[in-house]
């Protein structure tokens, strides 16, 4: 079936079997969540399905890592709230500055972490906010707040799950079935990579596309596995092991590329060890105990920045709330948090926040028809969750729709919110109305603040990262470095990804050869690392050694600007013969230079 404009409809006419069942599974929860909390007669059951569209993901592992973390974050912020009131119950002015440097100390460590981790610390922020902006006016009560608060978001991560395991049958099974494959493919695309490069076919954009497969593989097994847990605690670490041996493939054939020379036996042993952590995968080894032990990468200017922007945000959200003498003011300052926590990690965040501004819109148009049409004509709340099952099922059919997804992650989470449903009343014409308000005008001042204060610059971040990379490829060649061949590989190409995702700015004259570079600085690293390693190990010549070492200083001191002299170490080792072939072959690689 075709449909007009470009097809832009058919994910709302013609969805997908699996969109149309997550869209179905997240509603249902959302309205049961919804259900119970007025059953329970709670004072805001509106946070309940909020907490349901925050944590529905597709992926099953990614609801239950989003829930644990979500958790853990609710409670540490409930802590961090009861305690900002207890200290300054009468000083609104320090309460809000201490407020923003807590938030903004949250924002700037979520940066140095990936996956939900960092989206667990998020929660802790904008968990404070709430918290102690809703007792803010009565701080004797603040304990009551921070346990109501908590019910809901333990009341939706429940229903959440409840639905999950009924719309997801098989789960393990298809998690495994999921890994496997993706492992397969992986391997298949490297081999193919592989022959490419080693065929003199170098093409750094394919490289780059491969690195990208590489790490969304690599992100992805954090989920898969915990869909298939606790049978199988050690396939996460074969897993990664396997990608690690995939980039030491590719980064190796690349250096092979460079020297000019036949590749030896150890793109064959790279490749086998690879097979090896997949068949550990296919077929898991009771007792079991190999270990592969990663980190999150560090940002540190990315890191600052997030956190003194949001910290700027509040302070200036409790501002505008100070001097207008706002009566939703409290609503504004805690809906500013509550943005800063969804959007402060995105990557671009001002991109970000144009779409999540745009569902907003959808989200109080939508929601202002229910409040002044369709709540007034119910009953009873079985009554209300019936019709709002309709604009449910529509956010999340658009949830799964990329071009829509920005739209619907506020439309989806604040519906509820805006429309306000209570078992004591509803919402009168103002009440909505500075509700309405008040969210928008905390997504635009959000936005503003993503667009003014220490704003993203992807220009900035290219020649950091460049500047990062040369410095940390120098560095490798230390004696005393640790740096592991896998972990310089990892660090490099997980940067490469964020910048190529993050370079829409850049012109592609600029952007190619940045990316040219990485990838050549990428091998290179993993060469040098290779002879630092022989003369840590000892496993060079005994007269050769003192060069070799000479080398390595060189490096340090000047980087690629020691490549002579790892011609004539090359020229030495080869006449004298006897030396590692690892060894012979790295520093081949470096004499030739990378592959461009």
């Amino acid at each position: 079936m075709r449909w007009p404009r470009g097809e832009r409809l058919r994910w709302l006419f013609a969805p997908s079997f699996g969109d149309l069942a997550f869209a179905l599974r997240s509603s249902l929860a959302a309205a049961l969540s919804l259900l119970i909390a007025m059953w329970m007669e709670l004072d805001s059951p509106q946070w309940a399905p909020l907490t349901v569209w925050v944590v529905a993901q597709s992926s099953r592992g990614e609801s239950l890592s989003k829930a644990r973390w979500r958790v853990a974050g609710t409670i540490v912020g409930c802590v961090a709230a009861v305690a900002l009131v207890a200290a300054f119950p009468q000083a609104s002015g320090l309460f809000f500055v201490t407020l923003g440097l807590w938030i903004g100390l949250c924002c700037g460590f979520a940066t140095f972490f990936d996956g939900y981790r960092s989206y667990g610390l998020l929660v802790t922020s904008f968990t404070s906010t709430i918290v102690a902006t809703g007792a803010i006016i009565q701080p004797d009560e603040v304990f009551d707040v921070a346990m109501s608060r908590g019910t809901y978001i333990i009341l939706g991560i429940v229903c959440e799950a409840v639905l999950a395991m009924i719309f997801l049958p098989n789960l393990q099974e298809r998690a495994r079935a999921r890994l496997l494959g993706r492992l397969e493919t992986v391997c298949a695309a490297v081999s193919v990579g592989v022959a490419r490069l080693v065929g003199g076919r170098a093409d750094p954009e394919a490289d780059q596309r491969l690195l990208a497969e590489l790490m969304t593989a690599n992100g992805r097994i954090e989920f898969d596995v915990l869909e298939m847990a606790p049978q199988t605690p050690r396939i996460a670490d074969h897993a990664r092991a396997a990608i690690a041996d995939l980039l030491m493939m590719l980064a190796r054939a690349r250096g092979i590329a460079a020297s000019g020379r036949p590749p030896g036996p150890a793109l064959e042993r790279d490749y086998q060890a690879a097979r090896a952590h997949v068949a550990a995968c296919v077929t898991p080894v009771r007792g079991d105990r190999f270990r592969f032990r990663t980190r999150s990468q560090r940002h540190a200017v990315e890191a600052v920045q997030n956190g003194l922007r949001a910290c700027a945000g509040i302070i200036g959200a409790w501002l505008v709330w100070e001097v207008t003498a706002w009566p939703a003011g409290v609503t504004f300052v805690s809906m500013v948090s509550l943005v800063y926590g969804l959007l402060a990690t995105r990557e671009v965040p001002v991109m970000a926040s144009g779409a999540f501004f745009r569902g907003a819109l959808w989200c109080a148009a939508v929601a202002g028809v229910f409040a002044f049409l369709v709540i007034p004509a119910v009953t009873a709340p079985e009554c209300l969750v019936l019709a709002l099952l309709v604009p449910m099922t529509i956010g999340g059919l658009a949830a799964r729709h990329p071009a829509t997804a920005g739209y619907a992650f506020s439309f989806n989470m604040f519906l509820p919110v805006l429309i306000g449903p209570s078992n004591m009343g509803r919402f009168d014409e103002v009440s909505f109305l500075n509700g309405a308000s008040a969210f928008l005008a905390a997504v635009l001042f959000a936005r503003l603040t993503f667009g003014t204060v220490l704003p993203f610059r992807a220009d900035a971040h290219l020649r950091r990262t460049r500047a990062w990379t040369e410095n940390r490829l120098r560095a490798v060649a230390d004696l005393r470095s640790r740096m592991t061949a896998y972990r310089w590989l990892s660090d490099n190409a997980d940067s490469m990804v964020r910048t190529v995702r993050t370079a829409q700015d850049i012109p592609r004259e600029a952007l190619v050869p940045a990316m040219e570079r990485h990838l050549e600085a990428m091998t290179l690293g993993m060469l040098v690392i290779t002879v630092r390693q022989a003369v840590q190990d000892g496993r060079v010549p005994a007269g050769s050694e003192k060069r070799v070492r000479a080398f390595l200083r060189a490096w340090e001191r000047s980087g690629d600007g020691a490549r002579p002299v790892a011609r004539e170490l090359l020229w030495g080792l080869e006449r004298r013969g006897g030396a590692d072939p690892a060894l012979v072959g790295a520093l081949a690689g470096i004499a030739g230079g990378a592959a461009g």
